[in-house]
C-alpha cells in the first residue's frame, strides 16, 4: 500500500556533532542517532571517555557510524576543530546537539573567587559554547537544506535551586538563545529547539541518595519517577527529523510533568 504522508522520519546518512557524548544524555542520544543511520560525532572531554562511546557506536554499526572528537566547548579553537574534523569527516553537518553542560556550586555566600571562577566556566560551558558552535556550524547547517539545532537547557530555567545561580541563569539563557537564533536562522531552513530535561537520571544526580531520589519523585513528579537519558535523547531525534521542518523556537520540558504540578 502506497504512504499517504510525504515528510521523512528518517536521519539516515544525517551528519550530526553532540557535545557532551561521552555520558548520560549526550550518549543516549549518540547512541540513538547512530541507530538511526546518522553518522555521529561525538564530542566530550577525555579521550578514554569518547573512544568508549565511539567503540560501543562502531560495534553496532561500523567504522562509518561515529567520529571521537575530544573538545572542551569553552575552547573557540577547539570548536572550530570540532567543525572542521566533522565536515572533512562526513562532509557537512545537517545536526547539531548542544548538550555539554556543567553543574558548579554559584552560591550569594561563598568566597569571592570560589564564585567568580565557577561563574565563568558555567557560563562558557553552558551558554556561550552553545553560541559559539551555532555560529561555526551555521554555514554548513544552511548548506544541508534541513538544518537542525537542539539546545540541551533544564528545568532549572523554571524552577531553580538554591546555589546554583550560574547553572540556572545560564539555562534560561539558553531558552533565550534558541528563541533569538530561531528567529534569526529560520529564514536560512535551519531551525533551532531547546529541550528542560527535569529530574534525568545521570552523573550529575549520581550523587544524589536513592531514597532521597524517590522521595524528590514522588513528591514532585506526577510519574513518580526520574527519567532515563534515552528519553531525552528521543525528543532530540524527533526535534531533529526533517518532518519537524515546521518545528522551531520550541522550549520542550522532558520532566514527567514536574514543571506543571503545583501541588
Amino acid at each position: 500500500m502506497a504512504r499517504l504522508s510525504t515528510l521523512s522520519r528518517s536521519i539516515a546518512g544525517v551528519g550530526a556533532i553532540v557535545t557532551g557524548a561521552a555520558s548520560g544524555m549526550g550518549r543516549a542520544t549518540a547512541h540513538l542517532f547512530a541507530d538511526e543511520g546518522a553518522r555521529v560525532v561525538v564530542a566530550d572531554l577525555g579521550g578514554e571517555r569518547v573512544d568508549a562511546v565511539v567503540d560501543e557506536i562502531r560495534d553496532a554499526h561500523g567504522e562509518h557510524a561515529a567520529l571521537g572528537v575530544v573538545c572542551d566547548v569553552a575552547d573557540p579553537a577547539q570548536l572550530a576543530d570540532l567543525v572542521a574534523r566533522t565536515v572533512e569527516w562526513c562532509g557537512g553537518i545537517t545536526a547539531l546537539v548542544n548538550n555539554a553542560g556543567v553543574s558548579l556550586v554559584t552560591s550569594a555566600f561563598q568566597p569571592d573567587d570560589e564564585f567568580e571562577s565557577n561563574w565563568a566556566r558555567t557560563l562558557d560551558v553552558n551558554l556561550t559554547a552553545h553560541a559559539r558552535l551555532i555560529r561555526l556550524a551555521l554555514p554548513h547547517l544552511a548548506a544541508s537544506g534541513a538544518g537542525r539545532i537542539v539546545n540541551i537547557a533544564s528545568t532549572e530555567a523554571i524552577v531553580t535551586t538554591a546555589g546554583l545561580a550560574a547553572y540556572a541563569a545560564s539555562k534560561a539563557g539558553v531558552v533565550g538563545l534558541t528563541k533569538s537564533f530561531a528567529v534569526e536562522l529560520g529564514r536560512h531552513g535551519v531551525t533551532v529547539n531547546c529541550i528542560c530535561p527535569g529530574p534525568i537520571l545521570t552523573g550529575m544526580t549520581a550523587s544524589i541518595p536513592d531514597d532521597a531520589k524517590e522521595t524528590y519523585a514522588r513528591r514532585r513528579v506526577p510519574l513518580r519517577r526520574y527519567g532515563i537519558p534515552e528519553e531525552v535523547a528521543q525528543m532530540t531525534l524527533n526535534l531533529c527529523l526533517p518532518a519537524s521542518s515546521f518545528v522551531n523556537g520550541a522550549v520542550i520540558p522532558v520532566d514527567g510533568g514536574m514543571t506543571i504540578r503545583h501541588t
